[in-house]
């Protein structure tokens, strides 16, 4: 069993910046595909950034050149830095576990998922 926690979300203007950090238990972190996920009120949950257990990385278009996905085995965690926020950014941002090690995009390909953090962008 892994559990994931986000942290970091908030309240944030337009064109600024937030972090985000998801910690996960279990000694086979390294082993994990790993992804960011977002939910809008009213929107399915989308794809955002995914980062293999190589370290390879995938970014959905919306976000590409603002946000950049990393993680840190040693620590077990992963992190999303979001720069020049957009409020369509505003969302529920979800981390997720892929077992499989592979870069994800789909949310039935990933095993484990956190309970969220809201992250609110002002106009």
């Amino acid at each position: 069993q892994v559990q994931l926690v986000e942290s970091g979300g908030g309240l944030v203007q337009a064109g600024g910046s937030l972090s985000l950090s998801c910690a996960a238990s279990g000694r086979t972190f390294s082993r994990y595909g790993m992804g960011w996920f977002r939910q809008a009120p009213g929107k399915e949950r989308e794809f955002v950034a995914a980062i293999s257990w190589s370290g390879g990385t995938l970014y959905a278009d919306s976000v590409k050149g603002r946000f950049t996905i990393s993680r840190d085995n040693a620590k077990n965690t992963v992190s999303l830095q979001m720069n020049s926020l957009k409020p369509e950014d505003t969302a529920v941002y979800y981390c997720a576990a892929n077992t499989g090690g592979t870069i994800a995009t789909m949310t039935w390909e990933f095993d484990y998922w956190g309970l969220g953090t809201q992250v609110t962008v002002s106009s």
